[in-house]
Parts: structure tokens; sequence; C-alpha cells
């Protein structure tokens, strides 16, 4: 039987940050867009980002201005299927998260990048 992706972790600049399941990525990279004219469709070309979309908890601890820091770094996108995507200028997207009380301190994180290297085990 093949195995196919059940585990995601994310490591951001050094630290493992243990998420929900449903976590979601894209890896960036030239895409086509449709280009309709007359009575033809032609392809563009564009660039689209890298974006990683998890759910993670406040731990008792956890320093959460040093989870939430706005500098770019390294952020590694591993999965139990042996893949391993690094995105070296990733940073944190969007308005700060709330941190959601009573449900384990659900803390949503979105990154974007560009292009990822793939590391495959």
């Amino acid at each position: 039987m093949t195995q196919v992706l059940g585990i995601v972790d994310i490591v951001w600049k050094g630290t493992n940050i243990p998420v929900e399941k449903g976590g979601k990525f894209r890896i960036g990279g030239i895409k086509n867009t449709a280009v309709t004219y007359g009575r033809k469709v032609g392809r563009a070309q564009e660039y689209q980002g890298s974006e990683v979309s998890v759910t993670t908890n406040l731990e008792k601890g956890q320093s959460l201005t040093a989870l939430l820091n706005p500098g770019e770094g390294e952020l590694q996108v591993r999965c139990d299927t042996g893949q391993t995507y690094v995105l070296y200028d990733a940073f944190l997207e969007g308005d700060l998260p709330e941190v959601t009380g009573g449900e384990g301190g659900k803390i949503p994180l979105k990154w974007a990048g560009g292009t990822p290297e793939e590391i495959l085990a």
C-alpha cells in the first residue's frame, strides 16, 4: 500500500511549531493564466508566491512575540512522505492573528515566500 501525505511539520526560524490537522501549503512558481482574445484562448505566464497556512496552539511558557516576529526567515514544511520544502525568504503575512481562548489558544498563522527548495528524503 502506498503512503500519502498525513502529517505536516513546520519549522520557523529553527523552532518546531506543532500544528493542528488541516494545514495547507502551496509551493510558488510560474503559473499559466488564460488570456481570451477574439475566439482564441492563449496563456500568459506569471509568478505566484508560496503560501503556508496552519493553526497552532499557545503553550505554557511559549513566547507569542517571538512566534509572531515580523521579519523574514527560513520556513521548512516537512511532510511525513519525505518531502521538505524550504522557503528561505518566508514572512508572516496579513494581520496579527487573534488568539482564541478556551480552545487551546488557537493561533492561525499564514506565511508567504518565494519558490521553495524541494528536498526529497
